[in-house]
């Protein structure tokens, strides 16, 4: 017989959750400022214009490295003094850094929103990029992984979400 009461509360619902319409507005108001990798690399792929750029705030070493095809490099220090030379105000920012463990995306992304961009950081960065099995580019050429099937489904074009 177990010692604890019945009525003890478990720690996932100590603290309530919200009301549905409370959760949804908070979960819109998260997709305005995130993109996820997937979501990125679909637009990116797809015809025409995907109506956003990619900005890799990474040192020049880390973009070396490895980056996402088309992204433009801008290293977070020097935002304030180079992205209007960059970037063009009326197209959507797309900002990512090292990945999870990294805030350099979420520090880029507020130095555009302080500049006047309109931006979101893609969730995952470089390294789920890569993770994910999308290809980069390096000082050495195009590179692919082979897809991480923690990160992505195995033997599907996506993961469905």
């Amino acid at each position: 017989m177990s010692s604890v009461s019945t009525n003890t509360v478990n720690p996932v619902l100590r603290v309530a959750p919200a009301a549905p319409a409370e959760a949804a507005a908070y979960f819109r108001a998260s997709l305005v400022f995130h993109a996820d990798v997937s979501d990125v690399a679909a637009a990116l792929s797809a015809e025409g214009d995907p109506g956003f750029v990619v900005l890799d705030s990474r040192s020049t070493e880390a973009w070396d490295q490895g980056h996402i095809p088309g992204a433009v490099h801008l290293p977070t220090a020097l935002i304030p003094e180079q992205a209007e030379q960059l970037l063009d105000k009326s197209v959507p920012v797309v900002t990512y850094c090292w990945g999870p463990g990294c805030n350099g995306a979420t520090r880029s992304a507020l130095a555009l929103a302080e500049l006047g961009y309109q931006v979101k950081e893609m969730l995952g960065g470089f390294e789920y990029w890569a993770r994910e099995g999308f290809a980069y580019e390096t000082w050495e050429g195009r590179r692919t992984r082979e897809a991480d099937p923690l990160t992505a489904p195995v033997d599907a074009e996506n993961c469905g979400c």
